[in-house]
């Protein structure tokens, strides 16, 4: 378990996420992504397929932020299939400190992840993270928004 700075109740963690994480990780896919916000089966599958990595922040003694690490190992790569951080928890650190713990756990080289062209604030976090535009994908989104396809290489 990895501490962060303080948020207004007490220190952010970073703990593995699990299938019991389920109405709190439905809770915050709907506040942070209104127009995108994964199914419950979906929800379902990233909590309990084996190639994934997954993992919650916890502040206030409740998920205020997760991500999730879809290994691909016949491609070498890992996609970032999901982060998200509650709205009230955003620009203290939190996405960047689950995103780099997710990276640290992928047993790969490559990560790839897709952002929407108009999320301006995460396309700067990735940005200064490391990751560098590879694609884009036509109106992938809700609302037919392309999708910014983005690639850090973590290893040679």
């Amino acid at each position: 378990m990895r501490s962060l700075s303080p948020t207004q109740g007490g220190a952010v963690a970073i703990q593995p996420a699990t299938l019991r994480d389920l109405n709190d990780l439905r809770r915050l896919e709907k506040a942070c992504f209104t127009l995108d916000a994964w199914p419950l089966l979906d929800l379902i599958a990233v909590l309990t397929f084996p190639a994934v990595v997954r993992l919650k922040a916890v502040a206030d003694d409740f998920m205020v932020g997760f991500i999730a690490g879809d290994v691909r190992n016949t491609q070498n790569l890992a996609w970032i299939a999901t982060l998200g951080v509650l709205p009230e928890y955003q620009r203290r650190g939190i996405g960047r400190a689950l995103l780099e713990a997710c990276e640290a756990a992928l047993p790969v080289p490559r990560v790839r992840l897709s952002v929407r062209v108009d999320n301006k604030p995460a396309i700067h976090l990735y940005q200064r993270n490391g990751y560098q535009r590879v694609g884009l994908w036509p109106r992938y989104y809700n609302g037919g928004v392309d999708a910014l396809i983005l690639e850090k290489q973590l290893c040679e």
